[in-house]
């Protein structure tokens, strides 16, 4: 084994026993996060397809596999039915019960793991997701992109993986807890977007997150010009505690399935002087998102926005 792929190791290892002692401590909020940015991490390395990989194609299935289990259990806590989850039990089942493997043992194990995997998953199809300006570099048309929609039936593209919301925070005397919901989102092609979902993350005034970063399910259903999400956001961090400057940002995104990649087709934000209880319609703005606010170009010039809806919950 090389050492680069034994600091990996060590390092999902070392992710793997945080995810599951927070699980254990009952702390969901922190188990689900490293759980999900594990998973990710897992799933990048299974889909790289660069030639001096530390992995085997066998290998990159069983990283895969893994990171399928990750994810069932992250749904699992975020899931309000006891029925079919996947419990913390079963993803120990990864790991030795010797408290001298920090490792799991799949994981420890990776290179030379032979045996059939502890359970029956597949690892989920991930497509392509690009980076914040990446898409600046490629070659893309409207066009192209609307008459896409129809190119296969829903059956020839992967599902993508659950979204990975998370719970409310516990409360705090006199803190502000903000929930969001986003109801809609006008779209002159809405009919025409497949799978969209819309990624959540606050930032402050240089693009940094001051909280984990939330995927939407993809949306419940297309109507007219309207994409429906109809979906609870909680904000990881009171109100009072976000920076000055700091910013909501919403990047809807969408399969293209000429180009094999999930794009983000514009962006919205909000920042620190609207947040305010009830309902709120905010612009949309023309991608790359902008984390920085500092070209913003207005996505249409039509009566098209993000709907959303505002909850403060104040001890």
């Amino acid at each position: 084994m090389s050492e680069a792929a034994r600091s990996l190791l060590q390092r999902w290892g070392a992710s793997f026993r945080k995810g599951t002692d927070f699980d254990s401590w009952g702390q969901l909020v922190e188990a689900i996060d490293e759980y999900q940015i594990l998973a990710r991490h897992l799933q990048k390395e299974a889909q790289s397809q660069h030639n001096n990989s530390e992995f085997t194609e066998d290998q990159k299935k069983t990283i895969a596999k893994i990171a399928t289990c990750l994810e069932l259990r992250s749904a699992a806590l975020q899931s309000n039915q006891s029925q079919d989850e996947f419990k913390l039990e079963d993803l120990k089942k990864l790991e030795p019960s010797s408290y001298f493997f920090p490792l799991s043992a799949v994981l420890k194990n990776i290179l030379t793991y032979n045996k059939e995997f502890p359970f029956d998953v597949q690892p989920v199809p991930l497509r392509k997701i690009l980076a914040p300006g990446e898409e600046e570099h490629l070659e893309f048309e409207e066009d192209d992109e609307e008459g896409g929609a129809g190119a296969g039936s829903p059956d020839s593209f992967p599902a993508r993986v659950p979204g990975t919301l998370l719970p409310r925070l516990p409360s705090e005397p006199g803190m502000t807890l903000l929930t969001i919901n986003i109801e809609k989102i006008g779209l002159k092609d809405a009919g025409q977007c497949i799978d969209p979902y819309i990624t959540v993350s606050v930032k402050d005034l240089n693009g940094i997150d001051l909280t984990p970063v939330q995927d939407t399910p993809v949306a419940l259903r297309k109507e007219d010009t309207y994409v429906h999400f109809n979906v609870d956001i909680e904000i990881q961090k009171h109100v009072e505690k976000l920076t000055k400057g700091a910013a909501i940002f919403f990047e809807f995104k969408h399969y293209k399935p000429k180009k094999r990649f999930t794009s983000t087709k514009c962006f919205a934000f909000m920042e620190m002087d609207e947040i305010k209880a009830g309902a709120i319609v905010i612009e949309l703005y023309k991608k790359p998102t902008d984390f920085k606010r500092k070209k913003l170009q207005l996505l249409t010039k039509k009566p098209l926005y993000l709907h959303l809806h505002q909850t403060l919950h104040k001890e």
